[in-house]
């Protein structure tokens, strides 16, 4: 059974991701879990073209054009209401988090951390409350749990 047939809505999702076969890999998973994704964003340009197209953006910090990931996720929340969540191997560089965006994932991720985290994004567009996975680094509770 896929994710919307338990419940969660159709969604569109931009893999912001500079690693192709990791973004492709990603990209797999969603299609599986029975989202759409929206395409593979290597760089800001190309992310921020794309970001009509998306509801959840799973965004990696350090991409082709150096490190704009930061700047990529704060736009596509705050200008384009995107849900973002981080995916990086350096969560630290997230300090206390990013206005607008819900979280990092640390990588790496096995496919069962990237599907209870895109699920959890996913929920959390759609207002449910529901609680967010083991895996998943929420911005607000980081620093409260020592987390970095």
């Amino acid at each position: 059974m896929n994710d919307k047939e338990n419940g969660l809505m159709s969604c569109r999702i931009l893999v912001v991701e500079d690693e192709i076969f990791v973004a492709t890999e990603i990209e797999h998973v969603i299609e599986e879990m029975g989202f759409t994704p929206v395409g593979i964003a290597s760089e800001q340009r190309t992310a921020l073209a794309l970001a009509q197209h998306a509801d959840v953006a799973l965004v990696d910090l350090n991409l082709r054009d150096g490190p704009t990931g930061i700047s990529i996720g704060r736009i596509l929340a705050q200008t384009h209401g995107i849900t973002v969540m981080f995916m990086t191997a350096n969560p630290a560089q997230l300090g206390d988090g990013v206005p607008g965006t819900i979280g990092v994932l640390p990588k790496p991720v096995t496919d069962q951390d990237l599907r209870e985290a895109v699920c959890y994004a996913v929920s959390r567009r759609q207002a449910a409350d529901a609680p967010p996975p083991r895996r998943l680094q929420l911005f607000g509770q980081m620093a409260a749990s020592g987390a970095f």
